[in-house]
């Protein structure tokens, strides 16, 4: 088998999980697909395939649910910021130092799996949102440029919002899929949305879909608190292997 063929393999199987991950609870397949992709090539490539698949089923997820327009007039400085926070840390992501995002993705993976893990349910009150959401935008955009994952502080500050269930699915939705444009428009400014991994992004869509489907279908049947308990603990542990791999890269000469 040759490497190419091994990599699309490996791709598509990649996308088909983290798609089947997201069915089942609610979010994850940006964040599966960059720390399991990120294991074969650099961090910018797998950021690059994540495009198409992450746009793809989060605007499914953004227009399923029933406000769109208040949330957006909620959401929309902390929306604005994810992009002017994702165009000033991109450079970490596109530097010359593929290690260094790699360990950035990995100690992020591992963060996120820790806070999942905690389960702690936080409360934002009304009055702070109006200084908090360009805050939490930024340091989100700041992250998603540095290392292609955009769930952290994003995922728990929209979660302590106090949305009811349809519309924080809806709003994760808003978030996920400004941040993916963001991703893909920092990238392709720095000239690294590459065209032959373009292709990979949209082949990555049908496996993706796929996954999601078999993960939505199965979700009644399934323990969704148990697989979103494992699916942490998958995150720390994928997070401190890259994080070490990374670092102990960066030290042999």
């Amino acid at each position: 088998m040759s490497e190419t063929t091994f990599t699309l393999i490996f791709v598509a199987a990649t996308f088909a999980a983290a798609g089947f991950v997201k069915g089942v609870v609610g979010m994850g397949l940006p964040t599966v697909a960059m720390g399991v992709v990120s294991l074969v090539m650099s961090p910018v490539a797998a950021a690059t395939i994540l495009v198409v698949p992450s746009l793809v089923t989060n605007v499914w997820q953004l227009v399923a649910g029933p406000g769109f327009g208040g949330l957006l007039r909620r959401l929309a400085t902390m929306m604005l910021m994810v992009c002017m926070g994702t165009a000033i840390g991109i450079g970490v992501l596109t530097g010359a130092s593929s290690s260094t995002a790699s360990a950035a993705l990995g100690a992020i993976l591992a963060v996120y799996g820790l806070i999942g893990l905690a389960a702690r349910q936080f409360t934002v009150p009304p009055r702070v949102e109006p200084w908090l959401s360009p805050l939490v935008g930024l340091v989100t955009g700041l992250i998603t440029g540095a290392t292609g994952v955009f769930v952290v502080p994003a995922v728990p500050y929209v979660s302590a919002l106090g949305l009811a269930k349809e519309e924080l699915i809806q709003a994760l939705g808003l978030s996920f899929t400004v941040s993916t444009v963001a991703l893909a428009a920092a990238l392709a400014l720095h000239g690294q949305y590459q065209l032959n991994a373009a292709g990979s992004s949209v082949l990555a869509v049908l496996p993706a879909l796929a996954g999601m489907f078999a993960g939505q279908r199965l979700r009644d049947r399934m323990h969704p608190a148990a697989f979103r308990r494992w699916f942490f603990v998958g995150l720390v542990a994928l997070g401190v292997y890259m994080f070490v791999r990374a670092w102990l890269g960066a030290k042999v000469p």
